[in-house]
């Protein structure tokens, strides 16, 4: 019997001009999604200045299952909550087929509405 150690899960934060970037490694699954929603969450709320953008980069990641297709999800409700867009970069093939199987793509980086609310006041 072969014992698979499965790829260490580890996210990294970035922020720079009202955007919050974090680059996820490893695999985003059960285990490991509430890793992501925290860290985001956080990063969110702590926010004195207010985000536009929340860029999740996927250059490392190697598996996600529905749990982490969940953790997006929740990560979408709360940038949107704040008016900040969400945005999915370097999706490897592993991401894509999730997204297309699910069809959520469109509904994961569509403009945050808050942020097109504020502009329209002329707050944002």
């Amino acid at each position: 019997m072969t014992n698979l150690h499965p790829t260490e899960f580890a996210v990294t934060v970035y922020r720079a001009a009202g955007t919050l970037t974090v680059r996820v490694a490893g695999e985003l699954g059960h285990d490991t999604s509430d890793g992501l929603s925290d860290v985001v969450a956080r990063h969110l709320t702590a926010d004195e200045a207010g985000l536009s953008d929340v860029r999740l980069d996927f250059r490392d990641l190697t598996w996600i299952d529905s749990s982490g297709l969940t953790a997006l999800l929740t990560v979408r409700r709360r940038a949107g909550a704040v008016g900040a867009t969400l945005h999915l970069e370097h999706r490897p093939d592993v991401l894509e087929r999730m997204l297309r199987l699910t069809n959520v793509l469109d509904h994961l980086t569509a403009p945050a509405r808050n942020r097109r609310r504020r502009a329209a006041r002329g707050d944002g």
